[in-house]
């Protein structure tokens, strides 16, 4: 298993006022935006991500880090046998990804994540 990229995530309610600063000024692109979440980054350098998000998709909190891996399952596994307590999921979501909440040792909540192949 390799984490393929780590995005934070603000929870703010004012999603649109990141634009000027984000992609007016610093001159990051749109990567993605569903209305409760835009995230700017870079399209030539995908690891280069930080998005906006009024909730954390689903009726969810906004979690503090976004964190995609390439095996899922075996991270699943690996936090419930490290005895961390999955909060949310893991669930397969309508926008594409497969994803489980998890908090770190800090408290913080974080969503770990896998895209779903389109076989």
């Amino acid at each position: 298993m390799r984490v393929k990229r780590i995005v934070a995530n603000i929870g703010t309610k004012e999603i649109a006022a990141a634009k000027t600063f984000y992609q007016d000024v610093l001159g990051l692109d749109v990567l993605m935006d569903h209305g409760w979440i835009a995230t700017y980054g870079s399209q030539d350098m995908m690891t280069i991500q930080l998005s906006f998000a009024s909730e954390g998709g689903g009726g969810t909190s906004v979690p503090d880090l976004s964190i995609e891996v390439d095996d899922i399952e075996t991270v699943l596994k690996d936090m419930k046998g490290a005895g961390f307590r999955i909060e949310y999921g893991p669930v397969d979501e309508p926008w594409g990804v497969r994803r489980f909440f998890v908090r770190d040792p800090y408290g913080k909540l974080v969503n770990i994540l896998a895209h779903l192949s389109h076989d």
